[in-house]
């Protein structure tokens, strides 16, 4: 009776979670979409009258999936590119955002603002530039023209987010730190990076998203050496104009998604707390 009580005296409490439970249900609904698709059998799937439900699912899919010679090879792709980026992007991310918060030189507001105006532009503006920078440095065809693009487009997202962590650090510990013996270089790696480190794996996850899930520059970049594409590559083989399997797109999308789960699953904690920090400076 008590709880029947509370819910009437907070309907706002009932509206916000109804509310939630929805949007979570729209969100949710395309990756059950494709999950189902995956494991449908192909009659099902080029059906007139869908159904969201199988009756008789399938590993058919999956299997053409990983039949593929040079599925392995593009996946190993995909995650060499992703890491790259992580790594190659969060360290000097932390160094830049370490700089342009506790010194001070000359055109640093300049700089900060180049760093909120490449931010406004959009991705495909840049696509045609960089290809001919690209070809003029003897990168097409490599995963290096997809590393470096990646990098650069996360930096300053991840310099500004950080930028907030390194600034919420009082000085008075770095002093404190100094007048104990530690050097520069040992407060930074030793003090100061732990303390930012939900920063740099909130940052991290975007990064990795974007390198993972590419597209764009992974078809501008990659242009006839096969051997060198990423897994969003790989959709292309099923998807064909006259007859698309989409039973393979949906399995390959669903493979294509388990190692971000599984990122997310590892770094869930310190993601929370990074974007909480973020959010609270």
């Amino acid at each position: 009776m008590s709880l029947a009580r509370s819910w009437v005296r907070r309907p706002w409490r009932l509206a916000a979670e109804l509310t939630a439970l929805l949007v979570a249900a729209v969100v949710a609904f395309p990756l059950y979409w494709m999950l189902l698709s995956a494991f449908k059998p192909a009659g099902e799937i080029e059906s007139t009258e869908p159904r969201p439900w199988t009756s008789s699912p399938s590993l058919d899919s999956f299997r053409r999936v990983f039949e593929q010679e040079a599925f392995g090879r593009y996946f190993v792709n995909s995650l060499l590119v992703a890491v790259s980026v992580v790594v190659a992007s969060a360290l000097i991310a932390f160094l830049a955002a370490t700089a342009v918060t506790r010194f001070r030189f000359r055109f640093r507001t300049t700089l900060l603002i180049m760093f909120l105006v490449a931010q406004m532009v959009p991705v495909e503006a840049l696509t045609i530039p960089m290809f001919f920078l690209m070809r003029d440095f003897g990168l097409l065809n490599t995963l290096g023209s997809l590393i470096l693009p990646h990098i650069a487009f996360s930096l300053p997202f991840a310099i500004l987010m950080l930028r907030g962590f390194v600034k919420a650090v009082p000085k008075s510990l770095e002093e404190a730190a100094y007048l104990d013996g530690a050097s520069r270089a040992r407060f930074l790696w030793q003090i100061l990076l732990p303390l930012v480190l939900p920063g740099l794996v909130a940052t991290s996850v975007f990064s990795f998203i974007s390198a993972w899930n590419d597209f764009l520059f992974a078809k501008s970049f990659i242009i006839s050496d096969t051997s060198q594409s990423t897994l969003p590559m790989a959709l292309l083989v099923f998807y064909k104009p006259d007859e698309p399997d989409w039973g393979g797109v949906m399995a390959a999308s669903t493979v294509m998604t388990i190692p971000v789960l599984l990122f997310f699953v590892l770094v869930q904690r310190r993601l929370v707390s990074g974007l909480g920090g973020a959010v609270k400076d």
